[in-house]
């Protein structure tokens, strides 16, 4: 079994994502020490708050290059919910800021025609076969909880899309590494089969 690493860069939901991942039989230490994270053979990046401070507090703790180096080196990498967008090349939240640059494309805000943010239940509906998906019906309901969300992916790396006020990636991959903008741990059923998935791929 591969041994993952969950990402500690203070920015929230690391205990819930640890207990998700034991229930599906996967023991994942919490570290913000690079030289840790830098030896894991899998990594989660989580996260909830904002998209700049995300990216400063990974810069501040030397994170963001352990994280890109892992990625090159093709380790398994699954980003959730803030975790996912800073994977982007750059994220509009309080300003424009450059991301991780793992994947193409840039974080932008819903549209302010719906209530912001978006907080439930909302359907994610897969647009290619991935191993994520093995054993969940299509679509599937997730727990989402955000106000940003991806746009202008390129559509070979958009897994799934979800509406609200516009469609948008809700589940993107490229090679080694994914994202998930709902929250897993948070989603019942859907989303420990989905973590069960990919720690079984890793």
């Amino acid at each position: 079994m591969a041994r993952i690493v969950i990402v500690d860069y203070g920015m929230g939901n690391l205990a819930s994502v640890r207990n998700a991942l034991k229930k599906v039989g996967y023991e994942t230490p919490i570290s913000a020490d690079p030289a840790e994270v830098a030896e894991a053979e899998a990594l989660v990046l989580p996260g909830v708050g904002a998209f700049g401070s995300g990216m400063q507090n990974l810069a501040e703790r030397g994170l963001d290059r352990v994280v890109k180096q892992a990625a090159a080196a093709g380790k398994p990498i699954v980003g959730i919910c803030l975790g996912m967008q800073l994977l982007f090349e750059e994220g509009t939240e309080n300003g424009t800021r450059p991301g991780l640059g793992l994947l193409p494309g840039r974080v932008t805000r819903l549209p302010d025609t719906e209530r912001l943010p978006q907080i439930g239940w909302n359907l994610v509906e897969p647009q290619r076969e991935h191993l994520l998906f093995d054993g969940l019906p299509k679509p599937c309901w997730a727990y989402f909880d955000h106000t940003y969300a991806v746009e202008g992916e390129r559509a070979e790396h958009c897994l799934a899309q979800t509406e609200y006020g516009r469609t948008y990636p809700s589940v993107v991959g490229r090679k080694n590494v994914l994202g998930i903008q709902f929250h897993p741990e948070k989603s019942s059923r859907v989303g420990l089969q989905m973590l069960a998935n990919w720690g079984r791929a890793v």
